[in-house]
C-alpha cells in the first residue's frame, strides 16, 4: 500500500500591519526598535561617561561613574542589540509571525526602565533600582520562550540559557553591592559564548553568499571536529573565570580558545570578501574574539597588560564590531533592500575598528596617556554609531520599500 506523503505545515499569515493596530512603522518587526535605541546609547552614554571623567557638571548617576560604565554597555548597549537580533532572528528559526505592536512596546520600556532607574538619582531605595533594572532580560526570555518550544527545536533554547546567565550575572551585580569585577566577568563571558555560537553560524554563511553575489563561488569548508571544539572551550573559559579566575588554567584555556578561533576564522574566506563591507565587517568582529583572550592569556603569564586590556578588545572590539555588523546588514534585509552597505557605513565599520584599536594597543605603547587613548578611542566609537543613526534611523522608522509587512 502506497504510504501518503506526510501533512506539510500551513503557511503562516504575515503580522497585520502595525499601524492598522494604532503603533507606528518604528514597531513592526523587533529589530526596528531595539537597534535603533542600541545606535542611541552608543552616541549617547560614551560622552555622557567622558564628561563625568572630566569633572563636568553633569547629573550624577546612580552608580559611581566608573561602575555605571561598565554596567550599561553590558546590561543597556549590549542587551538592547541582542534583544533587537533575537526578536528577529527567532521568527525565522521558528516559523512564527514576527513580533510588533504592544509585545515591542513593553519590551523597549522595561529597557528604558532599567535605564534610567541605574542613570538618574530618583532617590530609589537599591533594591527598586535592581528589581527595574532585572525586569527587562526575562521578559525578554519569556517573550521568545514559547515560540522555541513550539517548533520542536531544542537546538536554539541554548539561547534561553544565555539569557539565563545574563540575568545572573546583572542579579550579582546588585546583590554584591554594585561589584563590578565578579558579575562583569561573568556578563562578559556570557556574551563571549553567544557571540562565538553566533558568529560560527552566520559568518561563513553570509561569507558564502556574499561571495557568490560577487561572482566567486567558492564553497568556504567547515570542519566539523573544529566547529564542535570550539564552543565547549569558550564555554570553558566562562567555567575557569567563575572557579578559577586570573589562574595559570584561565590563561591557558582562554590561549586554546584563541588558538582554536583564529584557526575557524581562517578557513572562512574573510580576505576574499573585502570588497563587500557587509561582509568583511563581520570578520573584522569576529577576529576580535581571538584577539582578546590571547591578550588575556598573555597578560595572565608572561606580559604586563594594562588593566582591561583584554576586555576592552572584547568590548569595543568584538562586541561592537559584530553589533554594528549584523545591525547594518538585518536592517537592509528585512526591509526589503539590497544588501549592498549604505555610504557611510565603511567609515563607520573603520571607525569602531579603529576606536578599538587605539582602546586596546593605545595604552600598551604609551601608557602614561591612558586617558588620552580612552577619549580618543571613545570619540571614534561615538561617531561610528552616530554616523549609523544618520543613514539607518530613516531606515527604521520607515516601512519596507517592498510593500511588505514588518
Amino acid at each position: 500500500m502506497k504510504s501518503s506523503p506526510p501533512p506539510q505545515p500551513a503557511s503562516i499569515e504575515p503580522d497585520p500591519s502595525p499601524q492598522a493596530l494604532g503603533y507606528p512603522v518604528i514597531f513592526a518587526y523587533g529589530f526596528r526598535p531595539f537597534f535603533l535605541v542600541t545606535g542611541i546609547y552608543a552616541a549617547v552614554a560614551i560622552p555622557f561617561w567622558i564628561g563625568l571623567l572630566h569633572g563636568l557638571e553633569l547629573p550624577q548617576t546612580a552608580l559611581p561613574a566608573y561602575v555605571w560604565h561598565a554596567h550599561e554597555m553590558l546590561y543597556g548597549f549590549i542587551a538592547a542589540a541582542v534583544a533587537g537580533f533575537l526578536l528577529t532572528a527567532v521568527p525565522s528559526w521558528t516559523g512564527r509571525r514576527g513580533y510588533a505592536g504592544a509585545p515591542l512596546v513593553g519590551l523597549l520600556l522595561l529597557w528604558v526602565a532599567g535605564r534610567v532607574a541605574t542613570t538618574v538619582t530618583l532617590g530609589l531605595p537599591a533594591l527598586w533600582i535592581a528589581i527595574i533594572d532585572l525586569a527587562f532580560v526575562p521578559a525578554l526570555g519569556l517573550t521568545i520562550l514559547p515560540a522555541m518550544l513550539r517548533s520542536g527545536n531544542r537546538r536554539n533554547l541554548v539561547f534561553i540559557g544565555l539569557l539565563a546567565l545574563l540575568f545572573a550575572s546583572n542579579l550579582h551585580f546588585h546583590l554584591s553591592g554594585a561589584a563590578v569585577t565578579g558579575p562583569l566577568l561573568l556578563g562578559m563571558n556570557t556574551m563571549l559564548c553567544m557571540l562565538a555560537m553566533l558568529g560560527g553560524r552566520i559568518v561563513p554563511a553570509f561569507t558564502s553568499a556574499g561571495l557568490k553575489e560577487g561572482g566567486l563561488d567558492i564553497r568556504i569548508r567547515r570542519y566539523q571536529l573544529l566547529d564542535k571544539m570550539v564552543l565547549p572551550v569558550v564555554g570553558g573559559v566562562l567555567v575557569v573565570d567563575l572557579l578559577l579566575p586570573e589562574s595559570l588554567f584561565a590563561a591557558a584555556i582562554a590561549a586554546i580558545a584563541a588558538v582554536l578561533m583564529s584557526t575557524q576564522l581562517g578557513r572562512w574566506q574573510g580576505h576574499r570578501a573585502l570588497r563587500n563591507p557587509l561582509v568583511w565587517v563581520l570578520h573584522a568582529g569576529y577576529a576580535w574574539l581571538p584577539v582578546s583572550l590571547a591578550i588575556k592569556a598573555l597578560g595572565l603569564t608572561v606580559v604586563t597588560m594594562p588593566g582591561a586590556s583584554w576586555l576592552h578588545a572584547l568590548t569595543v572590539g568584538a562586541f561592537s564590531t559584530m553589533i554594528m555588523g549584523v545591525m547594518s546588514r538585518a536592517a537592509l534585509g528585512h526591509t526589503g533592500r539590497a544588501l549592498v552597505a549604505p555610504r557611510g557605513m565603511i567609515a563607520a565599520y573603520l571607525l569602531v575598528t579603529g576606536a578599538a584599536l587605539l582602546r586596546v594597543f593605545g595604552p600598551m605603547l604609551l601608557p602614561s596617556a591612558l586617558l588620552t587613548w580612552s577619549v580618543l578611542g571613545a570619540l571614534l566609537w561615538c561617531l561610528a554609531f552616530l554616523i549609523f543613526l544618520v543613514v539607518y534611523a530613516p531606515i527604521l522608522c520607515r516601512a519596507r520599500v517592498d510593500g511588505r509587512p514588518g
